[in-house]
């Protein structure tokens, strides 16, 4: 067996064979790039249009008032052609000249609405900040050993009919001896919520018969084993589907472990969600129905 990690890890799957189309999906392109990233694309594609343009000026010539054979001047004035801003102190006394004003002109509008479109587009998306367990745990929980980990809505809002889904990756040998990836929906004792806000545990109980019964950390590295974890639902506020993900390698599996209790009550009765703790785990004292070997952290 590879000791590899399977496709879904990680680490980005190298494809090889594929047919090329750097132009036709700049657009997702572009809506997956830090805010940082896209607004420096953006003053980057300004610059180098004006810079083409003030090129061509500066080869044409026809600006009143420019310096000859200044790039500044140029430059600054295909800006100010650009940005429709006409101070006036420089402008085209050629047919050259202004044919190229015009174009530029075009060019400037046609830019400009791509770039307010492209802003907006990604200004308006709703991104879920969901925040995950550092770890899966296996415990007793109510007499049944359970996979438990546990989730948190970072914003502190709703998202509205909250659906979860956990599939089990592992690697699987046909009778033929060939050697694949399987992904496998692990059921759970609750996977929805009506309004998600600050935290949700999430459970499956080892049942016998199940797909991690008698499963040990051994079992688990052997067939590389990985837990892809997926949210969506809708945000009570922008009103749009929102999504996130995250995966769980086997080494981030701790076994007669649970995670701490972060709900408490005070003596008003007022309960307090202490997210402080949502990543720390406890051990949990073994029984005859819990016989897996137990980690620490």
């Amino acid at each position: 067996m590879s000791n590899k990690a399977p496709p879904s890890a990680v680490q980005p799957v190298k494809a090889i064979g594929v047919r090329r189309a750097p132009f036709r999906d700049l657009y997702h392109r572009f809506l997956r790039l830090s805010w940082p990233l896209a607004l420096g694309v953006i003053v980057a594609l300004f610059l180098l249009l004006n810079t083409l343009f003030a090129t061509v000026y500066l080869v044409i010539g026809g600006i009143a008032n420019a310096r000859p054979g200044s790039f500044a001047d140029a430059f600054f004035f295909s800006v100010q052609t650009m940005g429709t801003i006409g101070y006036g102190s420089m402008y085209p006394a050629t047919p050259a000249a202004n044919a190229l004003v015009v174009v530029e002109a075009v060019a400037g509008l046609l830019v400009t609405a791509v770039a307010t479109g492209l802003v907006f587009t990604k200004f308006s998306q709703s991104n879920a900040r969901v925040l995950f367990s550092k770890h899966v745990t296996i415990a007793p929980w109510d007499g049944v050993p359970t996979l438990m980990f546990r989730l948190s809505n970072e914003r502190g809002n709703r998202i509205i009919e909250a659906q979860i889904r956990v599939i089990l990756t592992r690697t699987e040998k046909t009778k033929e001896g060939v050697t694949f990836y399987r992904m496998i929906d692990l059921p759970l004792s609750r996977d929805r919520s009506p309004a998600f806000m600050r935290s949700w545990a999430v459970m499956h109980p080892i049942v016998p018969g199940g797909l991690l019964h008698g499963a040990t950390p051994e079992s688990l590295k052997e067939c590389e084993a990985e837990l892809l974890v997926s949210v969506i639902g809708t945000d009570d506020t922008s009103l749009q589907p929102v999504h996130a993900r995250h995966q769980y390698a086997d080494h981030e599996i701790l076994w007669g472990m649970r995670h701490a209790d972060i709900l408490s009550e005070e003596s008003d009765g007022r309960l307090v969600l202490d997210l402080a703790k949502f990543h720390d785990v406890v051990p949990t004292k073994p029984t005859d129905d819990f016989p897996y070997p137990r980690d620490t952290v």
